[in-house]
């Protein structure tokens, strides 16, 4: 909305405040109201005949079935005239309210939706294609928002009061919630799930949306291979963990894989995967283990590679040690901007750890760790694309040097309809090739292109 066509808005608001000062505000009718009434009565009458098996059981196929029976046999005895349609809704929102998420359930139905924001119970977003939109879908109250985000949080052994108004969890299918109540929360408890792709993206569908070329996706794959040490930088919702489940995917089958995240959100075809997840402290603050706890100890769990979802403490001086120390090819990601903010980012975490080292040891270290950065960003129009491809050389006095391998390019397939650009090389080739080799893993000059001038 421009800024004139706000202005009118405002003014005729206070046009019509002012032409009934003082005079309440008259809600019409709403035509659901009948139905919602005969909704909550039914809910109530199924609590009460089938007990508290309905919130406590898991949402088997049995409890479905005799739900659904239950709810047709009231309805059947209910005197209140409904359509069709209403008695479908009814059934429907008592099976979502009991057995699922409430208001919330169709919308994490929906594989278009891949992210629902609850900011208070009249109030929930979802992000679709990229883009955010308001759900026509509100809960009751405050009170049965707080019991939807209580449920979701004893199935994964997890609490939210007022003593601890901040908690991360998953759904049974891996999906990502956050919540933060009151008092912490002004407006009402505020629930976040990024929903878990029950089909995960492949490296086909990347190259598909233009997120990778083809060139590019075979040089990762070679990287992967030849066990460099990768790091995926980008901002929050880039698509960084999608990025990290495609590098894992290049990792080959007869190696022993150990991923490590706060959340478990990783899908990895391989077999020989051992998956941990760090846990909070529990109602009396003990109890918590801590992503750099599981770093340390994932050395001693004889691991080829070593996938951390994000280091965002002073794990990332154990997950470079690691990488120092023989266990080659590991992955992980972090919030960054661009390729050098990421270093600095390691940099700042490493002070984290309390080890009090000097800059230059920890840019060596940083500089022998981390072979490529991957720079992954948001565009505007709701699109993800890895801008960056880049090769950390080493060092130069107090300075860690750092190349471009591949840039994106916004006017790439400018002749193709609807293209929005994409990764080219830089015809500079990385200066690990040798190192390759090694494993087996060559790489034709001809990927590269040529070298710009």
């Amino acid at each position: 909305m421009s800024l004139s066509a706000r202005l009118a808005a405002a003014a005729g608001k206070t046009q019509a405040k002012d032409a009934a000062p003082g005079a309440p505000e008259v809600r019409a009718p709403r035509a659901t109201d009948q139905v919602n009434e005969v909704r909550l009565r039914l809910q109530r009458r199924l609590a009460d005949e089938l007990g508290p098996t309905l919130y406590t059981s898991d949402g088997g196929g049995d409890l479905d079935a005799r739900v659904r029976e239950a709810l047709n046999d009231m309805l059947a005895r209910e005197e209140t005239p409904l359509s069709g349609n209403d008695r479908a809704r009814i059934i429907r929102e008592v099976v979502d309210e009991v057995l699922g998420h409430g208001p919330i359930e169709s919308l994490l139905r929906d594989q278009s939706v891949t992210e629902v924001m609850v900011n208070g119970p009249q109030l929930i977003y979802v992000e679709r294609f990229g883009r955010l939109e308001r759900a026509p879908a509100e809960f009751d109250d405050e009170n049965h928002l707080r019991r939807i985000i209580d449920r979701i949080c004893s199935r994964v052994g997890r609490r939210v009061d007022e003593a601890s108004p901040m908690v991360d969890a998953r759904l049974p299918d891996g999906s990502r919630v956050n919540a933060i109540v009151p008092p912490i929360a002004l407006d009402g408890s505020s629930l976040t799930i990024r929903k878990f792709s029950a089909v995960p993206l492949t490296v086909g569908d990347l190259l598909q949306y233009g997120t990778l070329t083809r060139q590019s996706a075979e040089f990762l794959d070679a990287c992967v291979r030849g066990r460099r040490n990768i790091v995926v930088s980008g901002g929050t919702g880039s698509g960084k963990t999608t990025i990290l489940n495609i590098l894992s995917g290049f990792v080959p089958p007869d190696e022993r894989i150990v991923t490590i995240e706060d959340a478990a959100e990783l899908q990895l075809d391989q077999e020989h995967v051992v998956r941990l997840e760090s846990r909070p402290p529990n109602s009396e603050g003990r109890g918590t283990i801590t992503t750099r706890e599981l770093v340390r100890n994932s050395l001693r769990m004889r691991p080829d590679r070593i996938v951390v979802g994000e280091v965002r403490d002073s794990a990332a001086l154990d997950m470079l040690q690691a990488m120092n120390t023989g266990h080659d090819g590991s992955l992980t990601t972090l919030h960054a901007n661009t390729p050098r903010d990421a270093l600095s980012r390691l940099e700042t975490m490493v002070l984290m750890a309390g080890m009090d080292l000097p800059s230059r040891a920890i840019r060596d270290q940083i500089a022998s760790a981390v072979d490529m950065i991957l720079q992954v960003s948001r565009f505007k129009d709701g699109t993800r694309k890895i801008t960056h491809i880049t090769e950390v050389v080493g060092m130069e006095g107090e300075v860690v040097t750092l190349q471009d391998i591949f840039l994106y390019d916004p006017s790439a397939g400018a002749d193709t309809p609807g293209s929005t650009g994409g990764l080219r090389p830089t015809g500079v080739r990385p200066h690990f090739t040798e190192t390759l080799a090694m494993y087996g893993v060559t790489l034709p000059p001809t990927m590269f292109g040529s070298r710009r001038r």
